[in-house]
Order: C-alpha cells, then sequence, then structure tokens
C-alpha cells in the first residue's frame, strides 16, 4: 500500500481514536427530570432547559392555601460536578437572594447569590452528586418535627412527644413538654413556645429545633432549668399547609395567627389555648414566645409586641427585663440588637386575634408574650444560623427566669 495512503488511514482512524476517548471521558449529560411530588414538596415548572442545564419554576398557587412563596423540588441526572442553573419568579419573598441546595435531603448549604434578571432571579449552584434538592429555604418537614420530639423523648426521661391535636385535614400534630422532677409543681414556670403559624416561615421551625437542641442538652444551665420549669414545644403549627407546600399566611378563611379568638377555626390554635388557659388558672403560667421569619428586607432578629395600651406595668417591666436578657444572649451571628415593633390596629385589621395579643389579655398581669421574628434573607440563614438564634433564645429565657416574674 502507497506509503500516503497507510499515513491518511493512520490519521484518520488516530482523530477517530481520539473522538472516541473524549466521548469516554466527556459523556453526555444526562436527562434532567425534576419532581416536587412528595412531603413539603412545591414548584410549578416552566422550562426545563437539557442544553443548559436550566430549570424554571414559580411557586404553585393551591386556591385558598395563603401567600404564593415557597418552593421546593427534586431534580435528577446531574452529571456530579456540574453546575445546575435554577430560575425562580414570583417577586421578593419567593426570591431569597440566596436560596437552599442539598444533595442528600437533610443537610442544606446556601447557593451562590442570585441575579435578578428581568422576572426571574437565577441562581447557578454546582452540585456534587446525581441529585440535588433546591428549596426557598432550608425545607422543615411535619415528619421532621416528628423526629425532633421523638429524639427529644428517647434522650431525655423528663422529655415527653404527645400529640397536641389532629388538624383539620386529619393530620398529626407533633409537640413536647420537658420537665424535669425538682420544685414543686405550683412553683414551676410555665412555658410555651411555638412556630410555623405561617407555613412558609421554615426558619422559624429550626429556631425551634435550637430551642430543643438546648433545653435538652447536658448544659448545666439547662439542666437547672428543666428542674424549675415545664416548657411546651410546638415546632409545626400549620401541618396541613406545610404537609403539602403551601404558604398558609392569609389563607382562607384566615390563617393560624389570627384565629386566636374565642371560637378558633384551626384544631391546633384551639388545643394551644386550652393549654394556656389550665396553667393560666393554675397560676402556672409566664411566657409565650410565638416563632416567625419576616419580611425579605429584614437582616437582624427583632421581637414583636403587644399595643403598649394593652400592656400593664408589671408585664412592661418584665418584657423589658426579658429583652434584655435576649440582648446579652442573642449575640450572632443573627444578632438581637433590641428592636421591637407594636402589632396593633395599624398593623393589622385582625390584630386582636394574632397570638401574642390573646395571651397578652387572657393571662395573669406578669405574663410576657411576644413574638420573635428571625431574618431569613441573610447568609447565615441556615439551618446552623437558625438553630444558633434559638439556643441563645433558649438561654435568654433561663437567664430571666433566674428572678421570679410573679411579683
Amino acid at each position: 500500500m502507497p506509503y500516503g495512503r497507510c499515513l491518511g488511514i493512520a490519521i484518520i482512524w488516530g482523530f477517530v481514536g481520539i473522538t472516541a476517548a473524549q466521548e469516554i471521558r466527556n459523556p453526555l449529560p444526562s436527562q434532567l427530570e425534576v419532581s416536587s411530588d412528595f412531603s413539603g414538596g412545591a414548584a410549578e415548572f416552566q422550562r426545563i432547559d437539557q442544553k443548559q442545564r436550566l430549570i424554571r419554576l414559580v411557586p404553585p398557587r393551591p386556591e385558598g392555601r395563603g401567600w404564593v412563596v415557597w418552593w421546593y423540588f427534586k431534580a435528577t441526572g446531574i452529571q456530579p460536578g456540574e453546575t445546575i442553573t435554577v430560575e425562580v419568579g414570583n417577586g421578593p419573598w419567593s426570591t431569597p437572594l440566596q436560596a437552599a441546595c442539598s444533595t442528600d435531603n437533610r443537610h442544606w448549604t446556601q447557593t451562590d447569590a442570585g441575579e435578578m434578571r428581568g422576572e426571574f432571579m437565577v441562581y447557578r449552584h454546582r452540585v456534587d452528586g446525581d441529585t440535588a434538592w433546591f428549596a426557598w429555604g432550608p425545607p422543615f418537614t411535619v415528619e421532621d418535627a416528628q423526629q425532633l420530639v421523638d429524639e427529644a423523648d428517647n434522650r431525655l426521661a423528663c422529655a415527653a412527644a404527645f400529640e397536641l391535636c389532629k388538624s383539620r385535614e386529619g393530620r398529626p400534630t407533633p409537640a413536647l413538654v420537658i420537665q424535669q422532677p425538682g420544685v414543686d409543681d405550683d412553683h414551676r414556670w410555665g412555658i410555651w413556645i411555638q412556630a410555623r403559624q405561617h407555613a412558609w416561615e421554615s426558619g422559624s421551625s429550626w429556631v425551634c429545633r435550637g430551642v430543643v437542641d438546648w433545653l435538652t442538652s447536658d448544659d448545666p444551665r439547662a439542666e437547672a432549668f428543666r428542674k424549675s420549669a415545664k416548657v411546651y414545644i410546638v415546632p409545626v403549627m400549620d401541618v396541613d399547609n406545610v404537609a403539602v407546600g403551601a404558604g398558609g399566611k392569609e389563607q382562607k378563611p384566615h390563617d393560624h395567627n389570627r384565629d386566636w379568638s374565642d371560637a378558633p377555626h384551626f384544631h391546633a390554635v384551639a388545643a394551644a389555648q386550652e393549654h394556656i388557659r389550665r396553667e393560666n388558672a393554675a397560676g402556672r403560667f409566664d411566657m409565650f414566645v410565638d416563632l416567625h421569619n419576616p419580611a425579605p428586607n429584614t437582616k437582624e432578629p427583632f421581637f414583636f409586641l403587644a399595643p403598649a395600651d394593652m400592656i400593664s406595668a408589671p408585664r412592661r417591666a418584665n418584657i423589658d427585663r426579658f429583652l434584655a436578657m435576649c440582648r446579652l444572649e442573642m449575640t450572632g451571628p443573627l444578632k438581637f440588637t433590641g428592636q421591637t415593633y407594636e402589632s396593633g390596629p395599624r398593623y393589622d385589621d385582625a390584630w386582636s386575634r394574632i397570638s401574642k395579643n390573646w395571651v397578652t389579655v387572657n393571662t395573669r398581669d406578669h405574663v410576657v408574650a411576644l413574638t420573635l421574628e428571625t431574618a431569613w434573607n441573610t447568609p447565615y440563614s441556615t439551618p446552623e444560623g437558625y438553630s444558633a438564634v434559638g439556643r441563645q433564645l433558649a438561654m435568654a429565657i433561663e437567664r430571666y427566669f433566674r428572678e421570679s416574674p410573679r411579683r
């Protein structure tokens, strides 16, 4: 065979060999597939671009279930190490500066800061796995709430998981009570802590987890406090909307935090009221804390208080003392600097049916009742950051009760 022809064949086979090797080293990406058919999942997918590795969505709009904010979905078919682009629309409440991402649906990190392009926030995130979950913020499902109270029950003999109630749609509402043998019940401090009256505010349940983790820890302060207190904790009040991935706030006929009346619509509110009334009537109720997340532009935790004209002098003195303890203990990274607001007639037409306002009216004169709003749109709005707020809140509560509020 002529030399030139042999050389040409060799060159051709050489290119074929290189091409084949490249295909082996750089296989074509598999098909991206997405779903939100799981507990807490929520997404209305508008576009999946296989070539650009892009997923576009908006939060769904379930009729009568409140604000359109929450989104949470699973993506498969990812080539480990590739960057996935997620585009989310629907405005500032549903488009945090950084979204949440996980490769196991348990451990959550933040994406890089998103970029607003037209009506969509664009998040680009390198995924070190073949599957990823993306969400508005770190999810905390009803199953997570059940696991939290069960773990505390198993960890400590003085912690007991119980079912606060069945929801209107028949779901159990997990709850926890902590009280260690020590002082006589008549001298035991009574505390009620709850989260997630608005289903989309997942960070509040992570704050609640931080409270539970500290109260059930071997910290000497926590151990001593358990002997002098009875603490009720509800990690998720609106279990129905959390389960289906709905916003909950301003749902029909109203949300949980506008339901605190003499005839509550929601079973969790009625059950909470029953516990609070019973402990208050026995003279064993001293504090109510409702955990929430605020508006997008808020960068630090703050408290909502009842209107000043509803707060007696003894109650005011106790609130001021508790806020001082919070400034001592809640030191960051999400730091409480002392900011408070009132939620009265100018705040909401249904202000009198807000939980802490109801508690203020329906409990003894010394009881502290307030709402903690923990910022969700910051680099520290993560499971670790939220849990730190909860631990520090619990330490502030312990410090407050070193001095009797029943004066």
